[in-house]
């Protein structure tokens, strides 16, 4: 795609956004940004960067669009935007940064490697653990995409620095798959599919799926969840994929878990108690790692130190402290019912869970026999606390509505016994109440703090 002197409409001022701009205005095109914010949050830093751009905020008008031959599409908005969707059907191209990303990756290093991930639950942990293995294993790698940074800038920074790294591991959502048509990637997994941002999809899992599908087309080895039947279900015609699961493997390019061990084919790699990673659900995240770097010709017993080693990230089933013999757990990255289905099952000991928040759509009836199962108490927080009250409804557990965080951690805390965990698993985005999943982290863990100091 020739960009030098192409009318372009950059949509989106985040941090996608941006990176396109930088960009596209290093390949030439002349740009036009749209906001639909009236004040978008990084309009200084574009005007400083590229005074010379034009910037409409506000909802989108016809004539943002006027003249132009390209729209580059951050990922927040939605292809079914009316003025967009128009555009499609004149014809107009609609790229995501990926795209421009893959094109540029293509031209300037055609011999890179490229790890794609995606999934409803565990992508960034994946991703994160995926780039850890690569540089254990001596590759020179880039870790980019949801997980930050954006795809383009760490492009961008490798071309500014003058060597591109011969690796790359991005995690890629479904709103950035939309508009990706390009990917071709080496290796590229759907880790899992669950009932997420239904309401970006009219309420459709069948088009949610898809849009996580679309990573497996072009000539990607596939790496599959044998334990889902959607991730499964990704795989195109005529495809064959690798798979990963809990139990034999059916192959012997496949891996499993056998007697305590996670396995490829018949042979044991390492044993699950030495990993640091909390949960079965991380599990499933490093037999999915390993299988991605074997496709991309890494011998999978090579970086079992460092698989060992990693200890995950923040806000993901993350511990906080132990208290008067109880364990407190941020699992706030926990935004839909599949990551709290994990976190809990995971978890292997009673709970006290908070529970609530924007609930996206959801179907939160899956929580019902896995909370009666495994939870000691419910503390219900947000927007969509009614709905799970709902589904809760007659369960027999003690279940409060509380009207922050504060007041959740404490009932949960005088609930739970010496062995339980409190775990805040909101099965929920956290919007209606907070900045973002992880300021409504740093609120549990100032409470869990509080609670600490009270025991001292």
């Amino acid at each position: 795609m020739e960009l030098r002197g192409k009318p372009t409409l950059v949509v989106g001022l985040g941090e996608s956004g941006l990176a396109m701009v930088r960009w596209l205005a290093r390949e030439g095109a002349r740009l036009r940004v749209a906001d639909t914010r009236q004040a978008p949050p990084q309009v200084d830093l574009l005007r400083a960067m590229l005074p010379e751009a034009e910037l409409f905020a506000g909802p989108l008008q016809r004539e943002t669009l006027a003249g132009i031959e390209l729209i580059a599409l951050s990922p927040g908005v939605p292809v079914a935007e009316p003025l967009i969707a128009e555009a499609m059907a004149r014809g107009v191209p609609v790229v995501s940064e990926i795209e421009l990303f893959v094109r540029g990756l293509r031209r300037l290093s055609p011999q890179a490697r490229l790890i794609a991930i995606t999934g409803s639950n565990g992508k960034t942990t994946t991703t994160a653990l995926t780039g850890a293995l690569c540089r254990a294993a001596g590759r020179d790698t880039a870790v980019a995409g949801n997980i930050g940074p954006a795809a383009l800038t760490a492009l961008l920074a490798g071309v500014d620095r003058g060597r591109l790294p011969d690796t790359w591991v991005l995690e890629l959502s479904s709103f950035q798959l939309e508009t990706t048509y390009s990917l071709e990637a080496d290796a590229a997994t759907v880790l899992n599919v669950s009932e997420d941002h239904l309401d970006r999809y009219g309420g459709s899992m069948a088009r949610y799926a898809a849009s996580k599908a679309r990573i497996l087309l072009g000539r990607a080895t596939a790496v599959l969840n044998r334990d889902d039947p959607l991730s499964l279900a990704a795989l195109p015609p005529g495809r064959t994929a690798v798979t990963f699961g809990f139990g034999p493997p059916p192959g012997s390019t496949d891996y499993g878990v056998e007697e305590g061990w996670i396995v490829r084919g018949s042979e044991r790699l390492i044993a699950t108690t030495d990993l640091r990673l909390v949960g079965r659900h991380n599990v499933a995240n490093a037999m999915a790692a390993l299988a991605l770097c074997e496709a991309i010709g890494i011998d999978p017993r090579q970086p079992l130190p460092a698989l060992a080693a990693f200890s995950g990230l923040a806000h993901r089933l993350e511990w906080v402290a132990e208290i008067r013999g109880v364990g407190y757990y941020d699992d706030s990255k926990g935004t839909n019912v599949g990551a709290t289905l994990a976190a809990v099952e995971g978890l292997g000991r009673p709970v006290a869970i908070i529970l609530g928040g924007d609930g996206k759509g959801q179907d939160f009836s899956p929580l019902r026999p896995v909370i009666i199962r495994h939870a000691r108490a419910v503390a219900l927080i947000g927007r969509d606390a009614g709905a799970i009250a709902a589904i809760l409804h007659g369960c027999q557990l003690p279940v409060r509505h509380c009207a922050d965080m504060a007041e959740a951690v404490h009932w949960c805390a005088s609930q739970a016994q010496a062995g339980d965990a409190v775990l805040l698993s909101p099965a929920c985005a956290s919007m209606d109440m907070y900045r973002d999943y992880a300021h409504r982290a740093s609120v549990f863990v100032d409470a869990v703090r509080g609670i600490e100091r009270e025991a001292a």
